[in-house]
């Protein structure tokens, strides 16, 4: 047992720093299978390392993608980590042979956690989103689905089912990204819309936008050159400028 503190010390760098120089890598099997189980931060962390042994070392882990689905909770858009899970997710769900219900189930899953993420983990993840549906069509239902629900209580989907299978994602559509095309974010509404056309063949580049912080976000709006804006042609009366006011009896702007 390590401290939570140490836990992720060791994580950060076990990728890079320590699985490449050790003469029989699959001996961290035990520790790393334990740390993905903890959850949280620790589990994202683990990520990096059981991916090497994975890919390179032939390591079988039944139930990953039920774990790495238990991951998407609201703070993933959020944590310090996230660049680092949307870059191993994204390699996780590339393969063609997943089946559909499984990719159907992230896809609809990251959709409901993206009504309460921040715009720049939004300009991020409908792109992921995207892709996911080029590299996987049978999903497509989700999207061209005519008679979808009018409101929450009445979608399929069971957000609170653990089993990718048993969430019943397929049966669904994607009503969030609609809702998402009325973002008060211009650029993430812009987004969201891409989905009303025939997406192209080839996929979104997300590799610059996995790490895409508010103040670049903020910092990319400040430097827009922007025509002149009309402002307000009608004179302001009183103190809240409205015709009918009471408080136009009383107060006046000079």
């Amino acid at each position: 047992q390590l401290p939570t503190g140490l836990y992720k010390k060791v994580l950060v760098i076990l990728h890079d720093s320590i699985l490449p120089y050790m003469n029989e890598p699959t001996l961290m099997i035990d520790f790393l299978t334990v740390a993905y189980g903890i959850g949280g931060a620790i589990s994202l962390l683990a990520l990096n390392g059981l991916f090497i042994l994975i890919h390179q070392h032939n390591l079988e882990y039944p139930d990953f993608y039920k774990k790495l689905y238990s991951l998407l909770d609201p703070s993933i858009y959020h944590v310090k980590y996230r660049a680092r899970f949307f870059h191993l997710a994204d390699l996780f769900l590339s393969s063609s042979h997943l089946p559909a219900y499984l990719v159907a189930a992230f896809i609809k899953r990251l959709s409901r956690l993206a009504l309460i993420a921040p715009p720049e983990a939004l300009l991020m993840v409908i792109p992921f989103i995207c892709n996911l549906f080029r590299r996987h069509p049978a999903c497509k239902v989700l999207v061209h689905r005519p008679n979808g629900p009018e409101d929450m209580s009445e979608d399929p989907y069971i957000m609170e089912e653990e089993e990718p299978s048993a969430s019943r994602a397929l049966e669904s559509c994607l009503w969030e990204i609609q809702s998402l095309q009325n973002h008060y974010h211009p650029d993430v509404a812009k987004a969201a819309a891409v989905l009303n056309q025939s997406l192209s063949e080839i996929e979104d580049d997300i590799s610059g936008l996995l790490e895409l912080s508010a103040y670049e976000l903020f910092d990319r709006e400040v430097k827009k050159n922007v025509a002149d804006v009309p402002l307000e042609f009608e004179q302001i009366r009183g103190l809240f400028g409205k015709k009918n006011d009471i408080f136009s009896e009383h107060f006046t702007l000079d």
